[in-house]
């Protein structure tokens, strides 16, 4: 159905190796845009029949949603590899990359690098707006150096170790799965008046599909640490003593790692929407922030990404051997 086991770790390496050249160009057309238009809609229709039942509503959207974007992806991938390998390849390939985010976030960080090396703190804020839920427009330079850190290492779990991971043990449908249930969580998973009962299913889901992938995230940053010349002893020391002390049960793993190996004291209190969210500090504040900090902390991103990459491989192949050459060796053959 997929080809042969080599043809999926091919599609990732080709999807890894798009992502780093391209990125997420706005012109192309991307699923997360059409997840996101599904989850719209969805809502829209769903809370219009609930009567009251948000929490019921909110648990139908996420099947529903997840259940199309699975469906969808295997059924294309099926076609394709029906029509040729090349064209089943070519069409994973692209998922694959649609899939990573790494190159995106590199791509929005600097932005916010660039302003404040060119000492425009007006500009830095407003870059920064872009990918923060916080309010930037009061931030100090310091606190906009430690706001893109703090979504650097937070992306390196949930847009690219948790996608490769499931991109691994379950191909393109599966990875396509998990940024479903991510991008539901973004846009319903928030704990306010509107969405606290209809976004509890979403934002569950996305707890428990993050678990592992951030706490793979958070020991390749401190290995990646040790590769680059970071603090790698101080990154064990942070993560260790404050990957708990994040609201959320999986942010904090990364980005007690991250906050470590840049000697960096992270979180604290941010407003949002004009209410000021008490958090604890995470790690130490050794020295003062820099903006050199932002183009460290993508560093230190892709190291983790190159170390992952050789695992996610080697299990892709070893799950599609163990299907088609054991489970079912007269299956078809591209």
């Amino acid at each position: 159905m997929f080809g042969r086991f080599y043809v999926g770790p091919l599609a990732i390496i080709l999807g890894f190796l798009l992502d780093m050249l391209l990125g997420d160009p706005p012109a192309l057309p991307h699923p997360v845009r059409g997840i996101g238009f599904l989850v719209s809609r969805g809502e829209t229709l769903l809370r219009r029949k609930a009567g009251g039942r948000e929490r019921l509503a909110g648990t139908v959207l996420v099947i529903t949603v997840g259940f199309i974007t699975f469906s969808l992806s295997m059924g294309a991938l099926f076609l394709f590899y029906r029509i040729h390998i090349g064209a089943g390849l070519a069409l994973e390939a692209i998922l694959c990359w649609q899939i990573l985010a790494a190159r995106c976030m590199q791509i929005e960080v600097m932005k916010v690098y660039a302003k404040l090396s060119a000492g425009d703190l007006p500009g830095s804020r407003k870059a920064l707006s872009m990918i923060v839920g916080r309010d930037t427009e009061n931030l100090s330079a310091e606190q906009v150096i430690k706001a893109a850190v703090e979504t650097v290492a937070e992306n390196l779990s949930d847009g690219v170790i948790a996608p490769l991971c499931y991109t691994a043990l379950g191909g393109v449908p599966l990875g396509m799965l998990y940024k479903a249930i991510n991008t539901m969580d973004s846009m319903i998973g928030y704990d306010n008046q509107r969405y606290l009962r209809f976004g509890r299913t979403a934002a569950k889901l996305d707890d428990a599909a993050n678990r592992l992938p951030a706490r793979l995230s958070a020991r390749l940053l401190i290995a990646a640490a040790a590769i680059l010349g970071f603090d790698y002893k101080n990154a064990l020391r942070i993560y260790r003593r404050d990957r708990n002390k994040h609201a959320s049960p999986n942010s904090g793993h990364p980005e007690a790692a991250c906050a470590g190996a840049l000697t960096l004291a992270l979180a604290g209190n941010a407003w949002y929407e004009g209410k000021l969210l008490e958090k604890p500090v995470i790690g130490d504040a050794l020295r003062e922030p820099k903006s050199a900090d932002i183009p460290a902390s993508v560093r230190l991103m892709y190291g983790a990404e190159f170390l992952f990459l050789p695992l996610v491989l080697a299990v892709n192949a070893a799950l599609r051997f163990l299907f088609f050459a054991v489970l079912v060796p007269s299956g078809p053959r591209p």
